[in-house]
């Protein structure tokens, strides 16, 4: 037995649909700017250069219908509804066409995010993770297992704050696909099971205040919820 200093934090894990299960988390993957609307939204061109990455921790994950405060340090709280998928078997160097046979499962997830930090980093040339490696940063809803996921290359993704709809797109939107950015991925960092991948969000992000309620879902794989409550000071 091993003997640590203090405690170890509990294993972050994300729950199965319609089961007890859990998949335990070990690592998170975002792919930035990776519809083209939404590109073009954030001042910049929707190309295919090679796909570019940025991390969140595994503790950020906050189960869906869990409230999220609104987190220190910022005046401009986005959400941005994402299509997640779920390795589960480990590699490194994938082929596109093995892909499939490493993810686990696929689900919907919010990539929160403190925009001010985040465009102030960007444009200072300095990385990226107090505007997107905070605190519960990362609401996910349960887990599809693969063999359930219709498709991971069309469907609509929606999200919608206090019931009015604000992001609307399909799959088939996605710059990269699932097959090419996890294969790029694989070729710079051996991929592991438990590491989670969240494919970049849709055009319309914007803002949320305390008592409002964001709701959104991708055909498929169900839905999530999550309402942000008063300011953390």
């Amino acid at each position: 037995m091993t003997d640590y200093v203090f405690p170890p934090h509990p294993q972050a894990s994300v729950a199965v649909r319609d089961s007890h299960a859990r998949f335990p988390v070990r690592r998170i993957f975002c792919v930035g700017r990776n519809y083209a609307a939404h590109a073009r939204e954030m001042g910049k061109d929707p190309d295919r250069d090679p796909p570019f990455f940025f991390t969140k921790p595994a503790d950020a994950v906050v189960e869906s219908g869990v409230p999220v405060p609104y987190p220190p340090g910022t005046a401009n709280f986005h959400y941005e509804i994402e299509l997640v998928v779920y390795i589960g078997k480990s590699g490194r160097n994938i082929a596109q066409d093995e892909v499939m046979d490493h993810l686990w499962g696929a689900g919907v997830g919010i990539d929160l995010t403190r925009r001010d930090l985040q465009l102030e980093a960007r444009d200072k040339g300095r990385p990226w993770d107090f505007g997107k490696a905070f605190d519960r940063s990362a609401p996910l809803n349960p887990i599809t297992p693969l063999a359930r996921v219709p498709a991971l290359d069309r469907g609509r993704i929606w999200l919608a704050v206090n019931g009015e709809v604000r992001q609307d797109a399909d799959l088939s939107e996605l710059i990269w696909s699932v097959r090419e950015h996890v294969s790029i991925l694989s070729h710079s960092i051996a991929l592991e099971a438990g590491d989670i991948i969240m494919t970049g969000t849709p055009a319309g992000v914007g803002a949320v205040e305390p008592g409002d309620v964001i709701t959104g879902g991708i055909d498929g794989l169900g839905e999530i919820e999550t309402e942000i409550l008063d300011r953390i000071e």
